[in-house]
């Protein structure tokens, strides 16, 4: 008698979510995880160091009643993993009221490598198509080669670059300055 055992390989369960109201108060400890988990391996958007847990929760639920905000979610088997913001043109400018501002995009050092960044993206692009805007502006550190190779492969175009963007750890580093037309019929002449 021949003993076969079948290896199931499970695949793990990714999607994004577009937070419309609030997050469970499990979500909201996943996503500050999350972010402490970003922030130590060096990916963090801002904070150099862990800030307290009571700011942290403070900010995410901030970031979720704001109206010019927009809050994706990374989920890795039902769990918050990353994030990215879309930050909204204020409504006294109209002049460039077609173009939104992409931040605090990361994905938790744990969860990367399933295409997380990559789908935070092109949810971002969807909705911000679906709600008639027309470009995406970002930027990103220097030295975070894999999100500078991600954006490049997305058609994110570098228009510039900041010399004294970023002080950490006693280091000042240079950002990229990136641009993606997603509606390229905006730009065309009536």
């Amino acid at each position: 008698m021949n003993d076969h055992t079948t290896a199931r390989t499970s695949h793990p369960q990714i999607r994004v979510d577009l937070v419309r109201e609030t997050l469970s108060r499990h979500d909201l400890n996943d996503l500050c995880d999350a972010t402490d988990s970003a922030i130590e391996g060096g990916g963090g958007f801002g904070w150099v160091k862990k800030p307290a847990r009571d700011m942290l929760e403070r900010y995410w639920q901030g970031v979720i009643v704001a109206p010019t905000r927009w809050l994706f979610v990374a989920r890795l088997d039902g769990v918050i993993c990353g994030t990215t913001q879309v930050v909204l043109p204020p409504h006294n400018n109209e002049a460039q009221g077609h173009i939104v501002h992409l931040t605090t995009h990361f994905v938790a050092p744990w969860a990367r490598g399933h295409g997380l960044s990559k789908m935070l993206l092109e949810s971002v692009e969807t909705e911000c198509l679906a709600k008639g805007y027309a470009v995406i502006n970002l930027d990103v550190r220097e030295t975070m080669e894999s999100a500078i190779s991600l954006y490049e492969s997305l058609g994110y175009v570098q228009f510039g670059t900041h010399p004294y963007s970023v002080r950490a750890q006693g280091t000042t580093i240079a950002s990229r300055h990136y641009y993606k037309v997603i509606k390229p019929e905006f730009f065309q002449k009536n």
